[in-house]
């Protein structure tokens, strides 16, 4: 019995940190803080301004614009040969 009670007033003098966590208040709002720090970075880092969702979204921009170019040359290409050819028949026509 006498354990009993020193077991319930051992329990009743610590802290909810310590009961459920088993540290001290201090230990337990600096892990907190760390933990809070360290989330806040990291949402910054890949969902800021300079983040790695823009760094995808731009390399996606980036091989779009590349596709775009080349099929652009290919386009140029042919209405350069179709130019060329008007011209030719047009100074054979002269």
């Amino acid at each position: 019995m006498q354990r009993d009670d020193q077991f319930l007033i051992r329990e009743e003098k610590e802290s909810l940190s310590e009961r459920y966590f088993g540290l001290s208040t201090s230990k337990f709002l600096l892990a907190s803080g760390i933990v809070l720090v360290v989330g806040v970075y990291l949402g910054v880092i890949f969902f800021g301004d300079n983040s790695l969702s823009v760094l995808l979204d731009l390399e996606e921009h980036q091989n779009y614009l590349s596709e775009d170019i080349e099929h652009l040359k290919v386009e140029n290409a042919a209405l350069q040969k179709q130019y060329f050819e008007l011209k030719e028949l047009d100074s054979d026509s002269q």
